[in-house]
């Protein structure tokens, strides 16, 4: 399986097109991404958004968990 690199902006504090508030935030989203794709996994825009408003705070686990269960990371 090829590897296809995330694109990140730490200039304007995007990674692959979603924004972030800050560059902590960014780069803690972009290391829990980078070591999941050694294991198959692909981002998408919406899974970004979803990691990120986790690392924010702005949803519990649980809510992740039920968005992974839903599948609503792939839209």
């Amino acid at each position: 399986m090829p590897f296809s690199p995330i694109v990140i902006d730490r200039k304007s504090l995007t990674l692959m097109g979603v924004s972030f508030p800050d560059l902590a935030t960014l780069e803690t989203t972009a290391q829990a991404i980078g070591s999941n794709m050694f294991e198959g996994y692909k981002p998408t825009r919406r899974s970004i958004e979803i990691i990120r408003d986790y690392c924010l705070g702005k949803i519990t686990l649980e809510q992740v968990v039920d968005t992974a269960k839903e599948k609503q990371y792939t839209q």
